[in-house]
């Protein structure tokens, strides 16, 4: 399994008495990773280059003041993302309980290949896996950084990032 390095100090791996499986696990670690890995990419853009055509109205850099300007603003965007949501995660949940139960899926493919990363070296595909994983790993840590970030000083990841390598500079 991409990503296994032994460490499990809760033994998270063993519960099979409990209803969680380990391919449950898995299917919910590589949503999570390709979540946060949108969300840190998506931080850094908004934060950079300004809001988003159509999001005019949340002028904050810090993203969840932002959120809370677009709430204040059009509400009913955020509901019909909840229920977009709802639906994808219908579908997904579909597609990882037949998966589990069939075997024949693996854990996070959904058959979505545009650029045959699969059909070539079953080598290089398993690398691409294991940095899919450890990338995504990665960029939840700095999801919760740049929310935390963003609620204590009420400023940007970037505009953190610069102040502390200017205050900080030699």
């Amino acid at each position: 399994m991409a990503g296994d390095v032994g460490f499990d100090p809760l033994g998270l791996s063993n519960i099979n008495d409990v209803g969680i499986d380990l391919y449950w696990l898995r299917e919910a670690e590589l949503k999570h990773c390709r979540l946060a890995m949108l969300a840190v990419l998506g931080f850094v853009e908004v934060e950079i280059f300004g809001p988003a055509p159509g999001n005019e109205m949340a002028t904050a850099k810090n993203q969840m003041d932002a959120f809370w300007q677009f709430w204040n603003a059009h509400p009913q965007y955020i509901a019909f993302g909840l229920i977009m949501i709802a639906i994808a995660e219908t579908v997904s949940g579909i597609a990882t309980t037949t998966g589990r139960e069939s075997g024949m899926r693996e854990p996070g493919n959904f058959g979505f290949d545009p650029l045959s990363f699969s059909k070539g070296d079953p080598a290089k595909y398993e690398r691409l896996k294991l940095s899919e994983v450890k990338n995504g790993r990665l960029a939840m840590w700095a999801a919760a950084g740049l929310i935390l970030q963003g609620c204590t000083t009420g400023h940007g990841g970037v505009e953190n990032m610069v102040q502390a390598l200017s205050d900080n500079s030699f």
